[in-house]
């Protein structure tokens, strides 16, 4: 997917003034806190399970969601900017947003007595790099000698075609996987699943269509709402 970016077209997604204050506040004020909201609603019985779920409201997806913005025909350009902005923002805010959800803000709201994240800078930023570095360097290199040897209309018109659906194979590979790797835990743990999968399709829904619905209303185009969309709620 990301060898279909236009990396000479990226500076007219960092000069949208609205898309990337959108992104970050969606991000990292917004979608955090609709997290911890859900987890606490749905799963104040289950504290190892509402941790688990409150984290996963501070990671934000930055491999799958370029495939799914792509799969909905958003604006490519502009996921890479935002993934790789989610990313760096991530390194730096990840240790300090678990620490105030997790641990100071339930003893301000008298929910416990709250629980540290034990998790290296240094751990985040190697994830960063193999997740999102390492792909991101493979398309751009991609592109640009793809570029240079067949021409830019050659590249798109006959090379992106061939590789493109190798993505979409990936994505259901990787979900096959991961649901094979845990296939006894979720077997025997039916009801389990279904209270963590509840607050996580309300989290996607509440994300997306209240995102996209912002991004209608500050009059971004399409793609590059889509693309809004998908990044908050990854």
């Amino acid at each position: 997917v990301l060898a279909k970016v236009r990396y000479d077209k990226l500076d007219t997604v960092t000069g949208d003034r609205k898309l990337m204050v959108s992104s970050l506040v969606i991000n990292w004020i917004v979608g955090p806190a609709v997290m911890f909201a859900l987890a606490w609603i749905f799963l104040p019985d289950l504290p190892e399970y509402r941790t688990g779920l409150i984290i996963v409201g501070l990671a934000r997806c930055i491999a799958m969601v370029i495939i799914w913005n792509d799969l909905a025909c958003g604006d490519r350009e502009a996921a890479a900017v935002l993934v790789a902005l989610n990313s760096v923002f991530q390194v730096f805010a990840f240790g300090l947003l678990g620490w105030f959800y997790l641990d100071l803000l339930p003893r301000w709201m008298n929910l416990g007595d709250g629980q540290g994240l034990d998790v290296s800078v240094w751990h985040i930023a190697l994830n960063v790099v193999i997740f999102l570095g390492i792909p991101l360097l493979a398309g751009f290199l991609t592109r640009r000698i793809g570029e240079q040897k067949m021409g830019r209309s050659n590249y798109e018109a006959k090379f992106l075609p061939k590789i493109g659906p190798w993505a979409l194979y990936g994505l259901l590979f990787t979900i096959v996987i991961l649901f094979a790797l845990q296939g006894k835990t979720i077997t025997s743990q039916p009801l389990d699943v279904v209270r963590i999968a509840l607050p996580l399709l309300v989290y996607f829904a509440i994300m997306f269509f209240g995102t996209f619905l912002l991004g209608k209303g500050l009059g971004l185009a399409y793609d590059r709402t889509t693309t809004l969309a998908f990044t908050a709620a990854g």
